[in-house]
């Protein structure tokens, strides 16, 4: 996300930082080639201009030509203006007296709605403790409707349908199904459509005069581009949106849709979708983004996701038992499990500042951490306590149930049982002192770099298999 927009305007700000000094054709320079980025990031080009136009001011007015450290200005000038661009947002749901809350989605066609509706529901019963109810209001796709109910089947979230094909009539009874099933807040599902599509907006709006949403939110493809903001300021003419879900936002390296939403129709992105998964629905914070963007990384996002992860008193006893090298493989398996639910490896290490940067360009393979999971669940019980007594045998009969080689089995024991002595060793020398985080600290620069994913125990020994294979081919040549 945003990976081609950060290494540009990083670059042009290390231009900046790298001069003794600076005057106001260099910041000109500068802004020049953000510019250039935003505009490639597929920014709305009066959006573009109006932001270098306020941030040229501002920089200038600051006296940024006279400041000590011009760059950490400028780039500090620049995250303000991309927040405010982005933001302000509220990420309140409405929560009607009495209840139902309805809640309506609308879109595109493709733009990821019906799953949409799942996240939003598991979101709102998770974070907020409410009981919704899924709407199948989209007769037009085939086996929306049975996706939609999938969906609810997986989530344990109560699915109305019928096999009427009139969304209007659907969206009308599904008032009196949720006060059966004791919901107090309704998602609507309806059919994607093109603005253009008379017929179907038209219907849009039937639904919206027979059950008066509280909410109606807008579920847009990032992927789009500007298509998601021409969209969103087509629908928002039609109905009385109250803000944007912006979608498969992961898988956009560009993410000018947004930078461009808020700007351009004045709606508020108030949620992202950045993953397939139903748990990566995530709040829409302009002020993180914008950290995002400039590689500062996004600190408050990954301890929230740590303290959703991670039970406190699981991390205690963990803390407890690496100081006591009582620290055994099925301690270490929940801790993979615990990091694998905070999402992908390269997307946390995003969030943590100047290292994402740093690393984005390396082989950071998940499928790592699947290999080191497997090779655990092949042990025994007497193995996963005590990995010392994993001989020959042992290593050739786990390796064969984890589908890898004896060498990787070998690999893995022995950086556990590296890892685990060294804390035992710095604990007794009060080398962590009051902070025995420390401890945790140490176990997950193995799960990051170790075993848990970050390259995988026994890829050393597979490079040098690899360079004595060419070696031999050479000599045979």
């Amino acid at each position: 996300m945003f990976e081609q927009l950060t290494d540009r305007i990083n670059g042009a700000m290390r231009r900046i930082s790298g001069r003794g000094r600076i005057s106001e054709s260099n910041i000109k320079d500068a802004l020049r080639d953000v510019r250039t980025a935003l505009l490639e990031a597929d920014v709305n080009y009066k959006v573009v201009r109006e932001f270098i136009e306020t941030v040229q001011q501002k920089a200038i007015g600051q006296e940024v030509l006279k400041s000590l450290e011009p760059g950490q200005v400028m780039i500090k000038v620049i995250h303000d203006e991309l927040a405010a661009m982005m933001g302000p947002v509220s990420h309140e749901v409405a929560k009607a007296s009495p209840p139902p809350t309805i809640l309506m989605l609308a879109g595109l066609q493709g733009s990821g709605k019906t799953t949409t509706a799942g996240k939003l529901a598991l979101y709102l019963r998770e974070k907020q403790n409410r009981r919704p109810v899924l709407v199948a209001c989209d007769v037009q796709r085939p086996a929306a409707i049975r996706q939609l109910q999938v969906l609810g089947e997986q989530l344990e979230v109560p699915v109305y349908a019928d096999d009427s094909k009139d969304p209007v009539g659907i969206a009308g009874r599904s008032l009196s199904f949720a006060n059966k099933q004791q919901a107090d807040t309704i998602i609507l599902d309806t059919a994607g459509r093109l603005h253009i599509d008379e017929e179907l907006m038209a219907e849009l709006e039937r639904i919206v005069g027979k059950v008066h949403p509280h909410q109606i939110f807008l579920v847009c493809d990032a992927m789009t581009g500007q298509d998601a903001v021409n969209s969103a300021r087509e629908f928002d003419q039609r109905l009385p949106l109250d803000g944007v879900i912006l979608t498969k936002l992961d898988g956009d390296a560009r993410g000018g849709a947004a930078l461009s939403v808020k700007a351009v129709t004045g709606k508020p992105i108030k949620f992202i979708g950045v993953g397939e998964k139903l748990d990566r629905l995530e709040e829409f914070h302009p002020d993180r983004m914008a950290g995002r963007i400039l590689g500062m990384g996004d600190v408050v996002s990954l301890v929230e996701r740590a303290q959703e992860s991670v039970d406190a008193e699981e991390a205690a006893l963990m803390q407890e038992k690496l100081q006591k090298a009582s620290f055994t493989f099925d301690d270490f398996l929940k801790q993979i499990q615990q990091m694998r639910k905070m999402g992908p490896l390269k997307e946390i290490l995003s969030m943590i500042p100047g290292l994402g940067s740093a690393m984005k360009d390396l082989p950071l393979d998940e499928h790592e951490m699947v290999l080191t999971e497997a090779m655990i669940r092949s042990m025994n019980k007497q193995e996963r306590a005590h990995p010392e007594v994993i001989d020959g045998s042992r290593r050739r009969r786990i390796a064969r149930g984890a589908g890898v080689r004896a060498e990787d089995v070998a690999g893995l024991v022995k950086s556990f049982r590296q890892v685990r002595d060294m804390v035992k060793q710095m604990s007794g020398m009060g080398a962590f002192g009051k902070n025995k985080a420390a401890a945790m600290q140490a176990m997950n620069g193995m799960d990051l770099f170790g075993g848990g994913g970050g390259g995988g125990f026994g890829q050393k020994k597979r490079v040098r298999s690899k360079r004595k294979k060419k070696d031999r081919k050479k000599r045979s040549r």
